[in-house]
């Protein structure tokens, strides 16, 4: 049985994919501050890898487990960057 995926009305982007497009660039900021840890092909191809996450994050957002794919990808590069234990701790909820 098909699924049936509600079309966009608007071409504004999605709310999620901007959150998702910040976190990805939050990664990048955070490579780019790391990068005497890493070697310069690393660090070319973590870079090279977010470029073409945000190429193709609003299709990516539009799928139906975006927010699973995404998470899982952010969990990847905060592997690399670990970008989840530099949060400020008087930020949290």
């Amino acid at each position: 049985m098909a699924r049936l995926v509600p079309a966009r009305i608007s071409s504004a982007p999605l709310p999620m994919a901007d959150f998702y497009r910040e976190e990805f660039l939050r990664h990048r900021r955070c490579l780019e501050r790391q990068r005497e840890y890493y070697s310069e092909r690393a660090i070319t191809e973590a870079d090279a890898a977010i470029a073409r996450i945000l190429t193709r994050l609003e299709t990516l957002c539009a799928k139906a487990d975006a927010d699973q794919l995404m998470s899982g990808l952010l969990r990847k590069f905060d592997s690399v960057t670990g970008l989840s234990a530099w949060s400020d701790p008087t930020k949290l909820h």
